[in-house]
């Protein structure tokens, strides 16, 4: 089975980040870069999937500027068997359609039995690339998936859905998943791994060969820092009726309830 899983490369999560002049994005270069985290659960699960059914290969596609490339090389250590670079440095021009047709024209041309993304992204978190991919490639998907089967017709795949509960589904190949986090336990790149990893095939595609830049449907206007406010409020009464009113307020207001 071919499996390719699309990888986004972001700013880490602890990364202490800064608004930059446009206002628009953060300023990039105070920040440093890692795998998207439900992509590197993506990853983990198309090497279990390869590694189950005893053969196969696991190529991993990203898209975006030189850097990507270290994330890429993580990828290849874990496992991955080679890799597509989409070099593209005007990824913040694009809206989630934009990025997803970039991925499609890469893709195509392996004809994959399976493609794999994260549910969404640590920086955007639009949620859509996944599934507007899948529409361009005119190939049936699920979302929100922690664990893959492979059966004699296709796959089943149990998706994770609202208070606590699941859905267990099968469909055919070839298909798109947009993986839930959590639902492996992740591998490290061994020694070896990376060792092998510098003489595995990264190929580069520029982005102009695949297909012009069009007017994005999505337009980030601006982000903003949030802003740090203290409140706090006295609650009066006995116990029993100031425990009422701190319940009320947590349903209806704080909504944590």
């Amino acid at each position: 089975m071919k499996i390719i899983v699309a990888i986004k490369q972001v700013p880490e999560r602890d990364a202490q980040v800064r608004v930059d002049p446009s206002g628009k994005w953060i300023e990039e270069s105070d920040v440093q870069y890692a795998m998207n985290e439900s992509d590197a659960y993506a990853l983990e699960e198309a090497l279990q999937l390869k590694e189950k059914s005893g053969g196969g290969e696991v190529i991993v596609l990203s898209a975006g500027p030189e850097r990507v490339g270290t994330t890429i090389r993580e990828a290849l250590a874990k496992g991955a068997d080679r890799a597509i670079h989409v070099d593209a440095t005007d990824l913040s021009q694009r809206d989630a359609l934009g990025v997803a047709r970039l991925l499609a024209e890469a893709i195509k041309p392996e004809s994959p039995d399976l493609v794999l993304t994260g549910l969404q992204s640590d920086d955007l978190g639009y949620g859509q690339t996944g599934v507007i991919l899948a529409e361009l490639l005119g190939v049936p998907h699920a979302s929100l998936i922690l664990t893959v089967e492979k059966t004699d017709g296709g796959l089943k795949v149990k998706r994770e859905l609202e208070s606590g509960w699941f859905q267990e589904i099968e469909l055919p190949l070839p298909a798109v998943l947009t993986i839930q986090s959590g639902g492996n336990k992740l591998r490290y790149a061994t020694l070896m791994g990376i060792k092998k990893a510098k003489t595995k095939e990264m190929r580069v595609l520029p982005a102009s060969e695949l297909g012009a830049l069009t007017p994005p449907l999505a337009v980030l206007e601006s982000i903003s820092m949030p802003q740090k406010q203290k409140s706090t409020q006295i609650i009066d009464g006995d116990a029993k009726q100031a425990a009422a009113t701190l319940v009320e307020k947590l349903k209806f207001e704080a909504r944590v309830l």
